[in-house]
């Protein structure tokens, strides 16, 4: 099996984790800095995470609102997915990741990590989240 890559899109970072070879597990690798505004996607640090990890599929959190509706950031994140497949011919799959960046909070809070230090975290362990989530929910 190869890896798959999460991402949890937003408009100025990327949080990015990785599965293990079996997709059993999700791994935090890092947080990029993205400038939406000026078409600015990060891809060419993802180039480089293409290159070193080599995963199969990407899955993209999907901010969907509590009554299930897509909106503008949902939007956003399947036109960075669109901008993923045209640039890299990998395909990409979506996973809903309502509440996920509230539950990496939760997480961060309970380790004790100092409220300065949070928002080097979260992103990438929003990504985790989603990417376990996806995991589990295709059976890997």
């Amino acid at each position: 099996m190869q890896r798959i890559m999460g991402l949890d899109v937003g408009s100025v970072t990327v949080g990015v984790a990785v599965s293990d070879l079996l997709g059993y597990t999700a791994q935090p690798v890092e947080t990029i800095r993205i400038n939406e505004a000026k078409k600015d996607y990060g891809f060419d640090r993802i180039a480089e995470l293409v290159k070193e990890f080599q995963p199969a599929k990407f899955v993209l959190g999907l901010p969907k609102h509590m009554n299930n509706d897509e909106g503008i950031r949902a939007q956003a994140s399947r036109h960075y997915g669109d901008l993923l497949v045209a640039e890299f011919g990998i395909p990409v799959d979506y996973q809903d990741e309502r509440l996920t960046t509230a539950q990496a909070e939760k997480i961060l809070i309970q380790g004790h990590t100092r409220r300065e230090n949070r928002k080097k975290y979260i992103d990438k362990l929003a990504a985790v989240l989603i990417l376990q989530n996806y995991l589990e929910s295709h059976n890997f």
